[in-house]
């Protein structure tokens, strides 16, 4: 038995609620309907995708990795079928686009509302998506851009064009002496407590800075997070300082952002692959330009409610 978009439905019903009963519910079949055909995706699959006791269902570690790819099946599916309900009227005009964290998602809401306006059938689907995931992706085609900050190791038949710079800064709680200062250097946070993220999930003047900061440093003063929000909570309860680009600084009334000097800004652009030919995201990346290249004012080209791109006058260029 093939897998087919119905036992993909139940399976993100299932992921959703982690409980068989609401999932057919949303579905509206019966429960026996939605375990007989988690079962059956099992089985092709070769793998335990829940793990179920009497009171509990959760998601095994093979679910959680098959979660990203059942998303994009149905919604390849679901695309594909309403492209020809669709194909009177002109058809809808998909654009794939990849980010690597929120903040850098929330920065392409004027880009897409002015590639709107000339592409009134426009469509974007956007994902945040780890890096190495987001280049696969890109690679297979079911992404067409990923946008965010420059790393290494890029997929062999992609294009990286730089948008621009970010300063790093230091990311302090609010009321914290250090954060009166104007700037700060890397000797500045030697006797503070570090909050970090893992250096596979950063940029590589990041994690380089962190291991700096990380000589003779006690394990008890280290705390480390899985995502950048992670970050901005534990720095806010005071916890310690971390150091990320200026543009990923969640937003939040108790943090404080001040600009770190001497290191190296971070590269900020378009991933896409060399032989694109798609109109729709030549548009897109033409608009990314315009829009980064234009002059930047307080708040623009950062997360809501972030700081100025350009603090220290290391902005995008």
């Amino acid at each position: 038995m093939s897998m087919n978009t119905f036992q993909i439905s139940c399976f993100l019903a299932v992921a959703e609620h982690l409980n068989f009963a609401r999932a057919a519910e949303q579905l509206h079949v019966t429960q026996p309907a939605v375990t007989q055909q988690i079962h059956a995706l099992e089985k092709e699959l070769g793998v335990s995708l829940f793990a179920r006791t009497t009171r509990s269902v959760r998601l095994t570690q093979e679910g959680r990795l098959f979660l990203q790819d059942a998303r994009q099946l149905f919604h390849l599916a679901t695309r594909a079928k309403a492209r020809f309900q669709n194909a009177s009227t002109g058809g809808i005009q998909d654009l794939a686009v990849g980010c690597d964290s929120y903040p850098c998602l929330f920065s392409l809401s004027g880009v897409l509302g002015q590639l709107r306006q000339g592409h009134p059938n426009l469509h974007p689907h956007l994902q945040v998506v780890p890096f190495p995931q987001a280049f696969r992706l890109l690679e297979e085609g079911d992404l067409e851009v990923v946008v965010g900050f420059r790393k290494p190791g890029v997929v062999k038949g992609t294009t990286y064009r730089e948008l621009g710079t970010f300063p790093l800064v230091c990311l302090l709680p609010a009321g914290h002496p250090l954060a009166k200062r104007e700037t700060l250097r890397l000797e500045d946070l030697k006797g503070e407590r570090l909050v970090l993220l893992p250096p596979e999930r950063t940029l590589p003047q990041v994690a380089k800075l962190q291991g700096a900061l990380l000589e003779g440093k006690p394990l008890e003063e280290v705390y480390r997070c899985d995502s950048r929000e992670a970050i901005a909570a534990l720095v806010g309860g005071g916890f310690g300082v971390a150091v990320l680009p200026n543009l990923l600084v969640p937003p939040s009334g108790t943090v404080e952002a001040v600009p770190l000097v001497g290191v190296e800004p971070a590269s900020f652009g378009v991933y896409y692959r060399t032989h694109q030919g798609k109109p729709l995201v030549k548009a897109f990346i033409a608009a990314l330009r315009e829009e980064f290249a234009a002059p930047r004012t307080e708040g623009a080209g950062q997360a809501p409610g972030g700081p100025p791109c350009a603090p220290g006058g290391s902005g995008v260029q």
